[in-house]
């Protein structure tokens, strides 16, 4: 089959890459798509490589990265309004810090009001009619969805009548409401939840989880040595109270180094401003992953009683030692106290983190066997299997 994946890249990493490689905006389309690859940054092309390994043709559009669009509508001769130069363009979508803070603890409410009134993410008519153009010239067999608010089900119905190709939508959190999801053939989420929304709105679904990519270790530069105590890789905000709760506790305690985004949504008091070492994508996120002792991991406060995230793949990939929040399908995934270990209270993890600190065996032999479970069982090629399988 021919196979095209859809995805959407954080403004804020699209900032960091063209800033990192001057120039890039103005390279060919299949340089860019390779720089993009090669940050290894969220899938990358870890869904299109499978696929291919697999025998098929797969292809990958980044829709909202305006200096690739650009790129490939100038080599396919059609007319396209130049995108401002990536400095210019991160400023233009830049909310003020202060904005961010005042609306944090409304965030959950906004959020279904945004996307009602049209402010959620949305291609503008110029990226539609280009992204409607690229999926015309790859004619593809099958389209997997991975950004259902970019590509919303409006525009998924256009891409529905070019071929007639197969329509995979994948989401990790509760979908906008008053949607007609009959245009796909098949939603997936790693989130039981979502799949339970979907069916239970006439749609056919089905839990896919997320997943590593084992060739990302033959390309992370060495690591001499493990240099942090604790980490934690990722964002804290207003949709992560829980999560903020721990962590605070943690860094009273420890030499907590926090990578990621957020920290402007929390009051000036919060010990979080110590620890933070400033964002890390891709191939920074996994050495970050790599160089400690003990790595945290909590889920989002709505994924509820459910663990999927992806840090739980990616820590045990590139095989580190991964303290997580204790879930109840978590077993099904990783044994505790075996290949993962489980928190289920603050004061539980902080005694935990003592404990596996402490012990440098352990803590290795569990990080070794969580790398081979993820080997074994959560691959980006188990996942494609499984896609194919539930479509065939």
């Amino acid at each position: 089959m021919r196979i095209l994946i859809l995805n959407a890249d954080y403004p804020r990493f699209l900032a960091w890459l063209y800033r990192r490689r001057p120039g890039l905006e103005n390279e060919c389309y299949t340089a860019q798509m390779a720089a993009r690859n090669a940050s290894l940054f969220g899938v990358a092309d870890f869904y299109s490589r499978n696929f291919a390994g697999l025998g098929h043709v797969a292809a990958d559009i980044h829709v909202n990265n305006p200096w690739m669009r650009a790129a490939w509508a100038r080599e396919h001769g059609l007319a396209v309004t130049e995108p401002p130069p990536p400095g210019i363009h991160a400023a233009r979508n830049a909310i003020p810090g202060w904005l961010q803070r005042a609306v944090a603890p409304f965030k959950p409410v906004l959020r279904p009001l945004a996307r009602k009134v049209g402010l959620s993410p949305r291609l503008d008519a110029e990226a539609e009619k280009i992204l409607l153009e690229q999926i015309e010239d790859f004619k593809p067999d099958l389209v997997l969805n991975q950004d259902l608010f970019h590509v919303d089900t409006r525009l998924a119905r256009r891409i529905k009548q070019i071929g007639r190709p197969i329509l995979v939508g994948q989401i990790g959190i509760a979908p906008s409401r008053g949607e007609d999801w009959s245009v796909y053939d098949l939603m997936i989420s790693q989130m039981a939840a979502v799949v339970d929304f979907f069916r239970a709105h006439g749609a056919r679904a089905e839990v896919v989880h997320l997943a590593f990519e084992p060739a990302i270790l033959d390309v992370l530069p060495p690591l001499p040595q493990q240099e942090f105590d604790v980490t934690f890789v990722g964002a804290v905000s207003a949709d992560h109270q829980l999560r903020v709760a721990q962590l605070e506790a943690v860094a009273r305690r420890y030499d907590l180094k926090l990578f990621g985004s957020g920290l402007h949504s929390l009051p000036a008091s919060s010990p979080l401003h110590r620890c933070y070492q400033g964002e890390v994508w891709g191939v920074e996120m996994y050495q970050a992953l790599r160089a400690s002792r003990v790595t945290l991991n909590s889920h989002i406060d709505m994924a509820g009683r459910e663990a999927g995230n992806a840090r739980l793949f990616e820590a045990t990939g590139v095989g580190a030692f991964l303290l997580t929040d204790f879930k109840d399908n978590l077993h099904t995934l990783f044994a505790p106290e075996r290949e993962i270990v489980a928190w289920r209270s603050v004061e539980d993890c902080l005694a935990l983190i003592d404990r596996y600190l402490a012990d440098d065996t352990a803590r290795q032999s569990i990080a070794k066997a969580g790398q081979a479970r993820t080997f074994a069982a959560h691959t980006f090629k188990r996942r494609v299997e499984e896609i194919l399988t539930h479509i065939a």
